[in-house]
This record gives C-alpha cells, sequence and structure tokens, in this order.
C-alpha cells in the first residue's frame, strides 16, 4: 500500500478521534501499511498539527478525571497510550490543577471509605498510612495537606 493510501486512512481515524502516534501507527499496521508509509505520513501529519501527543494527552485526560482513581494510575494509562513522559507531565500539569486533583483526590478516598479501607475520621496511624498512601498514588503533598486540614 502507498502513502496516499496510508495517509487516507490516518485521515479518516483522526476525523473519528484524536489519535497519539502510537494509537496511529498500531491501527495503520493493524489496517497492513508498511512501516515506511506510515513514518513518513506520520511525520507529515505531526508537521501540519493533525497528530499531537500533547493535544490528546490533554484531552484524554479530561475526558477521563471524574472516573479516574488517582494522578499515577492516569499517567501510568497514558504510559500505555505511547504518551512519553514530557508529552505526560505537561497534559498533567494543564489538566490537573489544584480544584481538580482534590476533587481526584476527595473521590479516591470516598473509594477507600466505601470498601472499608479507612475511616472517615482516622486516628493519627490511620492517617498516616492514609497520607503515605496518597502521596504513593501521585498525589501531590499540598493536595494531602490541604485534603487533611
Amino acid at each position: 500500500m502507498g502513502e496516499s493510501l496510508t495517509e487516507q486512512t490516518a485521515l479518516r481515524l483522526i476525523a473519528r478521534a484524536e489519535q497519539s502516534v502510537f494509537g496511529l501507527t498500531r491501527k495503520l499496521r493493524k489496517r497492513g501499511h508498511s512501516d515506511s508509509s506510515i513514518q513518513i505520513v506520520i511525520a507529515r501529519l505531526r508537521e501540519t498539527g493533525l497528530v499531537d501527543d500533547r493535544r490528546y494527552a490533554r484531552l484524554w485526560l479530561e475526558s477521563r478525571l471524574n472516573r479516574a482513581s488517582s494522578p499515577w494510575r492516569l499517567r501510568a494509562a497514558l504510559h500505555a497510550r505511547g504518551i512519553d513522559n514530557d508529552d505526560a507531565d505537561y497534559a498533567m500539569e494543564k489538566t490537573l490543577d489544584e480544584d481538580a486533583e482534590q476533587q481526584l483526590l476527595r473521590r479516591y478516598v470516598e473509594k477507600l471509605n466505601r470498601k472499608g479501607k479507612y475511616e472517615n475520621a482516622p486516628d493519627a496511624e490511620t492517617a498516616r498510612q492514609l497520607r503515605y498512601l496518597l502521596k504513593s498514588e501521585g498525589f501531590s503533598s499540598s493536595a494531602v495537606r490541604r485534603f487533611f486540614d
């Protein structure tokens, strides 16, 4: 298959939904396009801005914030979609502001409470364990501190 057919297929996929380089490459390979034409087409699409991993990551995060459990899990999901650390950092910074992070943290703790893991008014040791868990899940120190204040 030639570049023009690869480009047509890529444009149809982009028209349906935002695509990452990794995802678009995988979809084009699955449809039988050659690696060389895929690389050329994706390079051209990146130059024109039709494929942008930062934009994809931001939009993907925005669509998942209400269902997500923690920043660490969001980041892991981005990596699984082929998003590199720089683009993931950018997307997390732009999408997960203080308020969004606080809401995510509250939902995460509520979910733990429903599972009976932590009490609503934890003792000092339980609070220490919860702080550690929240930080290990990628919540910022300031968000954790605000939660306990």
